[in-house]
Order: C-alpha cells, then structure tokens, then sequence
C-alpha cells in the first residue's frame, strides 16, 4: 500500500522497515542502520528490501515547512510479475546487496510517483490506475542503479534469500530462544558463512540483529500499549 508521512518538528523514531521505495516531498531525513547511516531529501529516494531494525531521524521539519514523505510497500510477487513482463527473469545468484541504500530520484520516476498521489483525488480512477502505475515505479527502479537490490525481492534460492528467510523467523519467533548454529544449518549454510552473508545484507551478526529486533519490539509494547519496562521484558 501507500502511505503518507507529515511532521512539524525533527523527530527521532526507532523502528523496523519493511521492504518499500521511500520519497521525500519537503524537508529531510537520516536513516542509522548498526553503524551506518543514510541520508536523503526530496531529490533522492530510499529503497528497503528486507526488515531491519533502524532509527529513523526526521532533520528538517517546522510548522510553516512540515516534513512530507511517502512509502510504497513493495511486494516480492508483484516485482518478480514485473521482471518476467520485462523481460528481465531474475537471476538465482548474484553478489549480496545491502537491503537498503539512497539513490537520486530521476525526472521519470518522480513523474510516475507524482501521478500516484494525485490519484487520491479520484478514488474512481485510482481503483484502475493506481496497480498500473505502481508497475511503472517497480520497472523504472528496475531500470535504475538500486536494480540489484531490488531483484532480491524477487529471487528465489541464493544466499541472500536463505538470510530474508532467517530474518522472517527472528521476526517470527522473538520470544523464542534461537540457536545460530540451528539457523544456520537449516538453511543449508556453515555457521561462518551464514555470519558473513547475514552481515552483508543487514550490517549487523545474526545476534546483533536480534537484540535490535527484541529492543524495537520493547519499545513498541512500552509506547504503544503503555507497558512499563518490567512487564515489556
């Protein structure tokens, strides 16, 4: 889906993505993944392809200038439909990508992200237009340098799918206690290899990404549900 972003003030949140193409309209903002952080501003756009466990922090915002933002979910079919139409089959191996970077947003891509939002204005059309034009946004990232990291999405086998699977049950089984070596080896991987592939696509060990996840996870309980520490834990 499409949702819409507005903020008065900088503001920190700490959150989990989820695979989605993120567009600025006014003001700025940095994303910190583990050790690294991205930046981006309405002339640039950001790409997730995995859950990860992030600070978001909104930069520029006031009241006479609000930060505007959009995200569109990206779904694993929906870009896989979009390859094969294309003509592009994604492929079984390729180098492992980082599941989230910045890229500048060219005249194209801006086009089709701008016809989008204007279709709110006519829910009667947006019921016909809106699935084309998100196909549109899908081939033009596709056509672009995030390419690569895209096509994770959509490939099946390798080992950067193996690490969305091991992702998907950290997020699955949080209050569970996990073995590394169990993961690993479920996923066909050597324990050393899933470590550095694992670290690849989401910056951080496998134990790392799970604490974060447990953390986030806290956090959500505590702020949105009112908990106190004791009982998140």
């Amino acid at each position: 889906g499409l949702r819409l972003f507005r903020s008065s003030r900088p503001t920190k949140l700490h959150s989990v993505s989820t695979p989605s193409f993120c567009v600025i309209a006014q003001g700025s903002k940095e994303v910190f993944l583990a050790n690294e952080s991205y930046q981006y501003d309405p002339a640039h756009y950001l790409l997730y392809t995995a859950e990860l466990p992030i600070l978001v922090q909104i930069t520029d915002a006031s009241p006479e200038q609000p930060y505007l933002s959009l995200s569109l979910d990206l779904d694993s079919v929906l870009v896989g439909s979009v390859l094969v139409e294309a003509g592009q089959p994604s492929r079984r191996r390729h180098a492992d990508v980082r599941a989230i970077n910045v890229s500048a947003l060219d005249g194209d891509l801006l086009d089709a992200v701008v016809r989008l939002v204007r279709l709110l204005d006519t829910p009667s059309e947006a019921r016909f237009m809106a699935p084309l034009i998100t196909r549109e946004i899908i081939y033009r990232l596709l056509k672009g340098e995030q390419s690569d990291r895209l096509r994770h999405l959509a490939t099946v086998g390798g080992n950067t799918h193996r690490i969305v699977r091991a992702i998907e049950r950290f997020r699955d089984e949080l209050d569970q206690p996990l073995r590394i070596d169990d993961v690993a080896q479920e996923l066909g991987m050597s324990v050393s290899s899933f470590h550095h592939h694992f670290k690849a696509v989401t910056a951080m060990s496998p134990l790392q990404f799970q604490k974060q996840l447990r953390l986030q996870e806290a956090r959500r309980l505590m702020l949105g549900e009112q908990l106190d520490a004791a009982s998140a834990g």
